[in-house]
Parts: C-alpha cells; structure tokens; sequence
C-alpha cells in the first residue's frame, strides 16, 4: 500500500452545487499550507452528469480535483464482480454501492483505502459562525450555541485549518494526541437525546457536556469531527414546528433561524452518540465499516454504535464548519417526516440487538419485524401533527400560506397512506424489511470487498477522472 496521506472527499447528488464547494474547500486548504487529492463523488444521473459536469471544469482551484461519477462507478462494481466471479453475489455488490447517502460514501471508504479521509457534505463551508461575545464555558461544558436571526450582528465570519485539525488527531494514541483536549466517556446534549439523534424539542440556545471516564493510553482515534454551526442539528418535525408558529412564513422548506456557537473546545470521547458524517474524518489506512447502504438519513449510524469497542475512541477537534440547508433535490418536508420515523425506529431496534464489534462492522440480531405498537405509536404521533397543521390553515388570514398549509396536510396525509393503520403498517413492515436484510448482506460481503481493493490500490488507482479544470499559481 502507499503511503498514508490526506484525501478529502465530497459526496454528493448535487453535481450542480459542487462547484463552490470544491473552490472554498481548496482556498482553505492552500491558505493553510496544505496540498491535497481532491475527490468529488458523484451520485447523479448520467444525464445529470452531463449537464453539470462542465461546471467542475470551470473552477479553479490550486489543488487537483479527481471525479467519480456514474461511469466510474458502473466500472468499480464491474471490477468487484470480475474478481469474486460468483453472479449470485452480484445484487449484493450493486446495492452496497447503490445511489444513496449510504452507497455514495461507501465508494468513498475504498477509493481512500490506506490513508486518511475528510469528508464534506456539497452544502458545507470551511468556515463558521461564531459568537462576537464568546464567554467562558462553565466546567465539563466542551461547547455551547444558540439561535439568532439572520439580520442580527452579533457573530463574526471565523475560518479554521480543517486539514491540520484532523490530521492532529486521526490515527494518534491518547498519548499523541495535543494536551488542549478534554478526555471523557461520551458528550452530553442539553437539547437532543444523542442515542437516537431525536431532538428533546425546539430550544433556541444548548450545550454540550462532557461526562467523564478514564480512557486507555492505546486507545486510537479513528473517527473525528468538527463542529458546526448554521443550519441546527434539529428534527424535521421541530421544523413543522417552527412553521406553525411563524404566521408570517409562507413556505415550510425556510429557515429563518442560523445557529452560531458562542465558544468550544476539543475532545475525546470512549463513545460518539454525536456523530456527524457531514463535517467528518476517518482513519481510513487499514480499512472501516460500510455505511449503512440506505437512502434514509442514518447511514453513519453504524459508526455510532461501531466506535463502542475496546480500544477506539472518536474526537471533536478544535475547528469549526458551516452547514447552509441546501433544498435542492432534497425530498419534501412530509417525505422527510416518514423517513425520519422509520429511521428513530431502525435505530433502536439495531442499537437493542447488537452483540459483536470488530474492525470491519458490527453483527445484530434484528431481523425487520415492525409490531403493531410502534406502528400505531408512529401513526398517532404524526396525525397530532397533522390536526395541527389543518387548524394552523383554517385559522390563518394569509392566503400564500393557507395554500401551503393545506397542501403540506395533503402530503403528508399522502406519505403516511392516509393514515389507515393497517394500510400504514403493512407497507411500513415491508420498507423495514428490505432495508434490514440489506444491511445484514452488506456487512457479510463488506471485509472480502476491502481485501480485493486493498491489493487493487497497489498497483493501480481505482477508476477516476482528473478534472480539466484552470490551476491557479501561489
């Protein structure tokens, strides 16, 4: 294997947006002395493709920018099937690289096989949000934010050396690792319940609290974050929420709220309930899980429960990103709602039934059964929401928005079959299912794939395309 370096990596279904991300990532990078592979992941259509593709030719940056698009990607799989010469094993290997949250960075994992990834969401900035009257924090307190309006003064725009942040601490030992870092067993969240990454409800200011615990000098980082401030962490229904109560908001997609941080400090945790694929890094040199191959939003959710072994620990470094919501291409709210559900659902049942860790993922005993309880319960949750929003649009005097609500009842009544409980759990049971015996095939195949694209990785790069585009001189 090469030797170890840096990669970031930009996952994304947006081939249109990716642009000023590449160009605001690579200026960060060449302020801060550092010269860096580039790789844009690309989940689009062919079609798509062709008509955004011009638009990476058209950056300039000081860094090369290499592409995965779909091509590259039919030729991986093509590849991976070639060596393991089983056609029975073949649906496997598509749907561990399906296009989804989870397939598009699992390409991500091999292609940065043997050295250390960074990766960053299309809609992330390499710079944050921060408090103009940053105040002390109080003791075990590693972070504190709030919510603010846009036309409120009160942050500064404060930029961060990404690259040097994570690489202080990826693949160090506790001893390694700088002396400004608290240690402790797992964070605690003031306004989330972590476990399940749910929301405890709307709060305009939190704080992160460091729960204490003794961890082994051997102890490794293997994953890392930042933080981040801009758009909150919060739940799609804390977004309903928002809505209902902003008579003047028209259309249930706007934020009017940024979240800034007001002061944080790095740490190390034994656990990581908060971990954040978006503003990642990863200590990818002798391989890791796969990302659960899914296109519902909790397919790091693996790493949460992964990073509970022995002798691997996790990290918030000392840096900050910015995530600005991006709705384009992003499913409607009232989609979000469902997936969001079934996601709190997998969750608990996943985390409930693990019984194995090990380098390369985890081992469950959950097998996709939804009981009629935890229908019913989803069902009952959501119709409260939904009498709400049909009263919201009987009560309300602007028109623009009596329109939007109404619709927004009639998608939502749509996504959740109507809200017939037979009907809703029938359908409900068969998602969980699919979506389970995925993840089961996906971990079983996981450890053979790595080893083939480890010895791959010797003797020739993966397939991927260097970007024509302009290079600008220091």
């Amino acid at each position: 294997m090469r030797q170890p370096e840096t990669i970031f990596v930009i996952p994304t279904c947006r081939l249109r947006d990716v642009a000023q991300t590449i160009e605001e990532y690579d200026k960060n990078f060449w302020a801060n002395g550092h010269a860096t592979k580039i790789i844009v992941f690309d989940d689009s259509s062919v079609s798509n493709h062709e008509k955004y593709y011009p638009l990476l030719e058209q950056t300039k940056t000081f860094n090369d920018i290499f592409y995965v698009g779909p091509r590259e990607k039919e030729q991986f799989i093509s590849f991976l099937n070639e060596r393991l010469r089983d056609r029975k094993l073949e649906s496997l290997v598509k749907n561990l690289f399906r296009p989804s949250y989870g397939g598009n960075r699992n390409f991500t994992l091999m292609y940065t096989l043997g050295h250390l990834m960074v990766s960053a969401d299309d809609d992330m900035r390499p710079d944050a949000l921060i408090e103009t009257s940053r105040e002390s924090l109080s003791e075990d307190e590693i972070c504190r934010g709030r919510l603010i309006k846009p036309h409120e003064q009160c942050f500064i725009h404060k930029s961060f050396d990404i690259l040097t942040a994570f690489e202080d601490v990826l693949g160090q030992d506790i001893n390694h690792i700088p002396k400004n870092f608290e240690i402790g067993e797992l964070i605690i969240d003031t306004a989330m319940d972590l476990e399940t990454n749910t929301t405890k409800g709307y709060f305009h200011e939190n704080s992160l609290f460091l729960q204490k615990g003794k961890l082994a000098n051997e102890c490794v980082v293997k994953i890392a974050q930042t933080f981040r401030t801009g758009t909150n962490d919060i739940d799609t229904l804390d977004f309903v929420h928002i809505y209902l109560n902003n008579e003047n908001q028209i259309n249930p997609d706007d934020l009017n709220n940024f979240y800034i941080l007001t002061n944080f400090r790095p740490v190390i945790t034994n656990k990581n309930w908060r971990m954040d694929c978006g503003v990642a890094g990863y200590d990818n040199r002798l391989g890791l899980p796969p990302f659960f191959p899914t296109r519902l939003r909790f397919e790091d959710y693996i790493y949460r429960l992964w990073i509970q072994q022995e002798g691997i620990v996790a990290a918030h470094v000392d840096a900050v990103q910015n995530h600005t919501r991006n709705n384009y291409m992003r499913n409607p709210l009232a989609s979000e709602i469902f997936n969001e559900e079934i996601c709190n659902l997998l969750k608990r049942r996943i985390k409930d039934s693990v019984y194995h860790l090990d380098d390369m993922g985890i081992k469950f005993d959950y097998y996709g059964e939804v009981t009629l309880q935890e229908s019913e319960e989803i069902l009952e949750k959501i119709s409260t929401i939904h009498t709400q929003i049909i009263k919201a649009s009987e009560s309300t005097k602007n028109q623009e928005r009596k329109y939007s609500l109404q619709l927004f009842s009639d998608n939502l009544s749509r996504v959740f079959y109507g809200f017939e409980a037979d009907f809703f759990q029938q359908n409900v049971s068969r998602i969980v299912d699919d979506v389970i015996s995925q993840f089961h095939a996906s971990l079983e195949i996981w450890p053979t794939l790595v080893e083939i694209c480890y010895l791959q990785k010797d003797k020739k790069n993966l397939p991927q395309i260097l970007v024509k585009n302009k290079k600008l001189k220091a």
